[in-house]
């Protein structure tokens, strides 16, 4: 049977939060879902067939670190970024535009795209919609994200106003860059990205936009880059309802788990986030009660495991003390060790709360997540 090239199917839906599934060529994905980081064609301290036994049905890669290294021309020429990998499931890829703002000085935003310097050599590269999307095709990227202009923060209306109105003219160059592609076009999805900033009357024309140029997916950009928990869930509560209920809605970045919780509450679909990988090589275990610092020296006589309610191999194996030498030894497999769990913690997380919206008790969920997320954690006795 052949698969399809995407669709989109909520099958339970609790106040405003849903779950379902994505299914697409390369196999379906759960949602809500948490896409791990793969940002260079590998999740960091993992091997991919273990990213994928601790639940993720699909990896982010980026379209900015790929161009510069090893390039998309060689990614394609040895099979893709899937075969490059060994990732033979979904594989969703940034356009460049998050990356391209970081530069700060380094770059020069013009109508046509963004010039900046390479950090690898110094080199003067133009990134535009139709080199993004061709970037994307020659990854073979499943999702591709259009090419946008990720607006700062803080940014004052006007501010955020111009930003978005050219992230919507490059979002149509996206639309007809992704269209001309031919055969990567009709086996892959498009997703547009609604900007504003923190402008709920912005969002709503942004939304609107991008719903007359038509995507497959809509995800929202431009939060989780200082604005605050709060004014992020306020920014969502004015965003989602202009997005169409038959399409999946990714929020870009996001995050620490008490946001992702907030977020499917408000009916976002899809997230990625670089910390439980990035936490893993710096110590920190993400845990049912709370974030945990595995160097902290109280760990160092503690033969309990990460987390007593975890089943990764980190929990299931090893003592906190063992994680904790490790880490003061520089070892590399305590990176390891808390990458993995961090990612299984994540995983779970998803499955609890598609487990919670199909029985329609999301909001106990919540709040009981909440409470033992904020409990902190426990000292041995």
């Amino acid at each position: 049977m052949t698969r399809p090239r995407f669709a989109f199917e909520t099958h339970a839906v609790d106040g405003r939060a849903r779950t379902g599934v994505l299914a697409m060529r390369r196999g379906d994905i759960r949602t809500p879902a948490f896409m791990p980081v793969g940002t260079a064609g590998t999740v960091k301290a993992m091997l991919p067939e273990h990213v994928r036994e601790t639940g993720a049905d699909i990896l982010l890669g980026n379209t900015y670190h790929l161009m510069l290294r090893p390039t998309a021309e060689r990614v394609h020429h040895l099979g893709g970024l899937h075969t490059f990998m060994n990732w033979p499931h979904p594989i969703l890829t940034d356009s460049g535009g998050f990356q391209v703002m970081s530069l700060a000085g380094l770059r020069k935003l013009t109508e046509e795209g963004v010039t900046f310097q390479s950090h690898l050599d110094g080199r003067r590269i133009l990134l535009t919609p139709e080199r993004s999307m061709e970037i994307q095709r020659l990854l073979g990227s499943d999702i591709v994200m259009a090419f946008d202009e990720c607006t700062p923060y803080p940014a004052t209306r006007d501010e955020a106003a111009a930003s978005m109105a050219l992230s919507m003219r490059w979002a149509r160059r996206s639309r007809d860059g992704f269209d001309a592609g031919g055969d990567h076009a009709a086996g892959s999805a498009l997703f547009g990205i609604v900007q504003g900033g923190v402008y709920g009357d912005l969002r709503a024309q942004s939304a609107a936009d991008l719903l007359d140029i038509g995507f497959d997916g809509y995800a929202v950009g431009g939060l989780a880059v200082g604005e605050g928990q709060e004014l992020m869930f306020k920014v969502l509560d004015e965003t989602v309802p202009h997005l169409p209920a038959g399409a999946p809605r990714y929020l870009m970045g996001v995050g620490k788990p008490d946001d992702i919780v907030g977020a499917v509450e408000r009916g976002i679909d899809m997230f990625d986030c670089v910390l439980p990988t990035r936490s893993g090589r710096t110590g920190q275990a993400f845990t049912r009660r709370g974030p945990v610092n595995m160097k902290n020296a109280r760990h160092k006589d503690d033969p309990r495991p990460i987390d007593e309610a975890c089943g990764c191999p980190a929990c299931r194996s090893y003592s906190r003390a063992y994680v904790h030498h490790l880490l003061k030894a520089g070892e590399i497999l305590g990176a390891m060790l808390l990458t993995w769990h961090n990612l299984c913690f994540y995983q779970d997380l998803m499955q609890g709360l598609r487990d919670a919206i199909a029985a329609g008790r999301l909001a106990e969920h919540a709040a009981d997540f909440r409470a033992t997320y904020a409990a902190g954690d426990i000292d041995p006795v």
